[in-house]
């Protein structure tokens, strides 16, 4: 058993710790001495990419607790007041991170087999979630640590594309004579354009959001004084749990070329991220226990909630097709800002959600498991 002074000042400690994403080794290293040596982990490691893994108990349920280490840059003064933390990823997401790992130290052997992992790069390119996914780790359930707030449980996120487009008409002017060669940034505007126009908010019906898409970064031109024979963009799409990213990405293939071929420019694209969408099964013991944690310690019945952002749970929930939800103290929208922060009754609370879903979980997965 933790006490609450013990989970702040381990929050604090985290938060003092600096961590943009590929820079998450301090922090790992800090994980895996307290796991070992104060918390009663029986297996600790950290694998190639950097990732910190603790577990203990044994048998079935295995039950994967992920929170990510990282943070996006820039450094905030760690203090206390007014019932709050602040620090760089103290809402996203390290104090779900730390009471992960302090449910996780707490669960009884006789709950199965309890895993925590801290992953590295999740706010880049999600290299720790890939990599634990090529592990083959053998888990039946897995939560995922970001803030949603510790009456809200994240069942579903969209997927998603991230293109970057390349535009090239293969010729350059100077800048006082633009009729004599088409241009480049003009043109890759038109492409977006028809990109835009055939998916933008598809399949909204009946309730559903649709598809979203925009425009994240542009880059053309050589000189002030000389028209752009290339130019490059990249554009962030984000595909509902009702679709797929193939249906997505046959459209925006063809709008790509349809409107080259009637521009007369050349245009290709390379894939920079491909994410399924994923959406939990609302009735799997999973959610069941995540929700019995939660009224157990707050009294009131969570909100399920749909999110329009991808995160890591899209990966392995697809991968393994097993039950996964993302939960976690902090709001989502201090996170990244300068003065980002956390409820610490929030923080502590969750603590004991977690706990009591542990205990809840092995409960109504051997339960189950006799009906079959």
């Amino acid at each position: 058993m933790v006490s609450s002074t013990y989970a702040v000042e381990l929050l604090k400690r985290a938060l003092e710790i600096y961590t943009p994403s590929r820079q998450e080794a301090p922090l790992a290293k800090f994980i895996a001495e307290k796991a070992s040596q104060e918390l009663g982990f029986e297996n600790v490691h950290t694998d190639d990419v950097g990732n910190v893994i603790a577990s203990k108990g044994y048998g079935r349920p295995r039950v994967l607790l992920c929170g990510h280490m990282d943070t996006v840059p820039g450094q905030i003064p760690v203090r206390i007041a007014d019932g709050f933390i602040y620090g760089r990823g103290a809402s996203d997401a390290k104090s779900p991170l730390m009471s992960m790992l302090l449910a996780a130290s707490m669960a009884q052997r006789a709950y199965g087999t309890v895993m925590f992992a801290g992953v590295v790069d999740e706010e880049g390119n999600a290299t720790g979630i890939r990599n634990l996914v090529r592990s083959n780790i053998d888990v039946d359930y897995a939560i995922f640590g970001e803030p949603s707030g510790i009456e809200n449980i994240t069942i579903a996120y969209k997927g998603r594309l991230a293109l970057r487009v390349t535009c090239d008409v293969g010729n350059s002017a100077h800048a006082s004579a633009p009729s004599l060669a088409k241009n480049a940034i003009e043109e890759i505007f038109d492409i977006w354009g028809s990109m835009k126009n055939s998916i933008d908010n598809l399949g909204a019906k009946d309730g559903k959001t649709g598809v979203s898409c925009c425009l994240t970064e542009i880059d053309g031109g050589t000189s002030h004084n000389v028209t752009p024979a290339k130019c490059k963009m990249t554009i962030d799409v984000r595909v509902p749990t009702h679709m797929t990213t193939e249906q997505v990405l046959g459209l925006l293939d063809k709008a790509i070329n349809d409107m080259a071929n009637k521009r007369g420019v050349k245009a290709s694209y390379r894939l920079e991220d491909r994410t399924e969408p994923f959406e939990a099964d609302h009735s799997s013991p999973l959610v069941r226990s995540l929700v019995l944690g939660v009224l157990d310690v707050k009294g009131k019945r969570p909100m399920l909630l749909k999110k329009t952002g991808t995160g890591d749970m899209n990966v392995l929930g697809n991968a393994f097709h097993i039950p996964v939800v993302t939960y976690g103290p902090g709001d989502p929208h201090s996170s990244h800002t300068i003065d980002e922060k956390v409820s610490i009754d929030e923080y502590v609370s969750s603590i004991e959600v977690l706990k009591r879903t542990l205990y809840h979980l092995s409960r109504l997965h051997k339960r189950r498991n006799r009906k079959q």
